[in-house]
């Protein structure tokens, strides 16, 4: 047995054992303590704290922290890391409280720790799972080396309405691929062994419906029915706990009118009872205290609406601890109730082992030895340039010959400050590669001449609100006439033309939601001044949405999407620019022609009334826009060309319980090896509901040399022709099928079977 300075805590539970009735998965240690706790001990661990230093989700810091943890008043701390720090706060809770329960220690480990991977929108793009589980276990392994042992990700909220900067945080639009990253996610937090010290809890948020929030406005309300939810949105969510995620968040926004923070039906009868979840929830960042702006009650009231409908802990707030007590003497809840919440959250304590061991994370030797490693880094860098989307490449200006002369030009082609991207706060923007480093280390060779040409935005007060967090909006102090002027002369001594263009890292993320998603006018001056020179220009565009980009579409230049690549962000760039790397990214969210098409994505219905390809009155269409949007979902070129053709089923009859393969030649024409995304969609002809009119169900990645040809096969399995019917029961039924494969939502190459 190991041991701590004071008792240790299996020692403890030796003395503490007592005659129980155990429930079947009852753990007999956790049930020796509680039957040993007060009540306010009980309170005491659903209490989540932070003691400040920069945690960027909201105003309230936690006062008094240290006086807490002595008085058995806290279950877990969040915004420290280090394990001189959090041994600090262990030993309190260990030596100082009467009980010496250890504490979880969380954070936002959102896309990578201090080795900080592209957005997770942007690595959703890459269509590797097994790629993005590396990166969350390489996430895990350098936060536990910092002390930390639960991580509140991966966030899997489903993302239509581009306008809501927080779309940067998950994996798009679908709730296919959705559900498959949510999974590689939890697994690579979570690892094989949870006890082990270098895996960690995860948490999947926001439960639910989060990204669905009304007018793309962050925190606001979503109303949906039931059968859309069960469809189309809750899928990422129960895939999580399928494979066993440890905790879930609770979402700000309200479903059927009821906060998620407080919907019994939410965290009880869905996510308990229907899908099994056996972990504990957490609150977001005071969402039960803002139960009481939504409407539902005072402090009290929320808290013990919040306990009832099934959360286990509440974030930084405090209600719990403040008002519980008296709930509980005046009838309002029961010890019983509190007692279950807690019981949920020393369990997890257990299956880390922090009973045997309350520093088993806190080996000062790991920090240097497991974060920002090489190999770490160089994945990073592998990761970035595989999320990278080429939308266009106008008379194949990309790849640039390494020997070329380049105009380097753009308000981010040098910004260190906004390359890690939205929500990484446990990364460092000093140790970021700039485009320009990046172009310098892989192409010395090259002749780069380097001119800012723009601000990201002139918009002072447009500037402050991105620069609550830090200066990611610089206005140069020169005017944007000599901005302009320097960048043009860069540009005649210049064979081609690189501008890094777009958003600054905090005009998305939490808190950042915008009505004009296109690229600011500062930069769209750029832009054309450059187009006008005539010379080859490739648009290097940096965001944390899909943006609005029609004129910039029309314009005869290379554009490549890069999202915010990360730590490695510059070098990535620059192995894709100088064809180290052949782009093999593909969209996981469409790109609108304009604000007014949103919400826009690929499963849409069918109406009675659909648009015909020449506009028709009395249709579903626009009088001043095509339906259509301007990048498809799954789009995504390559330097190389791919034909698909001989699409076949292996049977055109199957029975409820039998699966069908999908197969494609797949053959690679053009003149550089490379990856493409192979993807099958689904078509149910006739069902009891309106069926979308596509829906992701398959996709593989496969390499291809160049003049070589595959056979790629896809299966479908019987759940994935089921959907939730009228009577919200998972079912399929029988009909016709069509199967669409290609390269896109679009692809047109199809096939038919019945299901029996």
């Amino acid at each position: 047995m190991i041991k701590y300075s004071g008792m240790g805590l299996a020692i403890i539970f030796s003395l503490l054992m007592v005659p129980f009735a155990y429930g079947q998965n009852s753990i007999p240690e956790v049930e020796a303590l509680l039957a040993k706790m007060t009540l306010e001990e009980k309170i005491g661990q659903l209490n989540l704290l932070t003691p400040g230093g920069g945690i960027a989700t909201g105003a309230v810091v936690s006062k008094n922290v240290e006086q807490k943890i002595k008085a058995g008043q806290v279950g877990g701390l969040f915004g420290v890391s280090g394990p001189d720090r959090i041994r600090i706060a262990q030993e309190m809770a260990v030596n100082h409280s009467r009980l010496k329960i250890p504490l979880l220690i969380g954070s936002d480990v959102i896309h990578g720790y201090k080795t900080t991977f592209p957005i997770p929108l942007g690595t959703s793009c890459s269509w590797d799972t097994e790629l993005i589980q590396r990166t969350a276990r390489i996430a895990a392994i350098e936060a536990t080396a910092d002390g930390i042992n639960w991580n509140f990700s991966p966030m899997v909220d489903i993302a239509r309405d581009p306008r809501w900067g927080r779309i940067a945080e998950g994996a798009g639009e679908d709730p296919f691929i959705g559900s498959a990253i949510a999974k590689a996610m939890v697994k690579g937090y979570q690892g094989e062994d949870i006890s082990a010290a270098n895996t960690m809890l995860a948490c999947v948020k926001h439960f639910a419906l989060y990204g669905a929030s009304e007018a793309g406005r962050d925190y606001h309300t979503v109303d949906m029915s039931r059968i859309k939810m069960f469809n189309q949105y809750l899928p990422p969510y129960k895939a999580a706990v399928e494979v066993g995620v440890f905790s879930v968040m609770t979402s700000f926004n309200d479903i059927d009118g009821v906060p998620a923070t407080g919907n019994k039906w939410l965290l009880n009868d869905v996510l308990r009872n229907q899908w099994g979840f056996t972990g504990f929830v957490v609150s977001d960042y005071t969402s039960v205290n803002e139960m009481t702006a939504h409407g539902l009650g005072d402090l009290q009231s929320v808290s013990t609406l919040a306990l009832k409908a099934g959360l286990d802990m509440d974030m930084v707030g405090e209600g719990f601890l403040s008002t519980l007590k008296k709930s509980v003497a005046e009838g309002k809840i029961t010890e019983a109730e509190i007692t279950t919440a807690c019981r949920r959250v020393l369990e997890a304590k257990y299956k880390l082992g922090l009973f045997d061991d309350p520093y088993r994370y806190l080996d000062s030797n790991r920090p240097k030895e497991s974060i920002l490693t090489k190999e770490h880094r160089q994945t990073a860098r592998q990761v970035a340039a595989k999320s990278f989307v080429l939308l266009k490449n106008h008379n194949d200006i990309l790849p640039l010959k390494k020997d070329s002369k380049i105009a380097l030009v753009g308000p981010l082609a040098d910004s260190r400050k906004n390359m890690l991207g939205t929500w990484a706060p446990t990364g460092d923007s000093d140790l970021a590669i700039t485009v320009m480093e990046g172009f310098k280390n892989v192409a010395p060779e090259a002749e780069i001449t380097y001119a800012k040409g723009a601000n990201i935005s002139d918009n002072n007060e447009f500037a402050k609100k991105i620069n609550v967090f830090g200066p990611r909006i610089e206005i140069d102090r020169k005017s944007p006439e000599k901005l302009l002027k320097d960048a043009l002369i860069a540009a005649n001594k210049s064979d081609v033309i690189v501008a890094v263009v777009g958003e600054a890292t905090e005009m998305s993320g939490e808190a950042a939601s915008r009505t004009d998603i296109s690229i600011p006018e500062s930069q769209k001056k750029l832009i054309r001044a450059l187009v006008a020179t005539g010379k080859p220009v490739a648009l290097v565009l940096m965001s944390g949405r899909p943006l609005t980009i029609p004129e910039e579409f029309d314009f005869p230049v290379a554009i490549l999407q890069v999202w915010h690549p990360g730590v490695e962000a510059g070098n990535a760039v620059a192995d894709v620019v100088f064809g180290d790397y052949n782009p093999s990214g593909k969209l996981t969210a469409t790109w609108p022609r304009n604000v007014g098409q949103i919400p826009i994505y690929h499963s849409v219905k069918n109406t009675g009334r659909p648009a015909s390809p020449k506009f028709e009155k009395f249709k579903s269409n626009y009088l001043d826009s095509p339906n259509t949007p301007l990048l498809p979902f799954g789009y995504g070129l390559s330097y190389t060309s791919f034909e698909y053709s001989n699409l076949t089923l292996n049977k055109t009859k199957i029975n409820q319980d039998e699966t069908i393969n999908a197969s494609i030649t797949v053959a690679n024409t053009g003149n550089y090896d490379g990856e493409e995304v192979v993807q099958l969609y689904l078509r149910d002809v006739v069902r009891s509901i309106t069926p979308p009119m596509r829906q992701l169900k398959g996709f593989k990645k496969v390499f291809l040399k160049k003049g070589e040809q595959k056979t790629v096969t896809i299966q479908l399995s019987p759940d994935d022709l089921k959907f939730y019917n009228s009577a919200m029961e998972f079912v399929s039924e029988p009909g016709e099928f069509e199967v669409f494969m290609g390269t896109d939502s679009n692809c047109n190459l199809k096939q038919s079977f019945i299901l029996n």
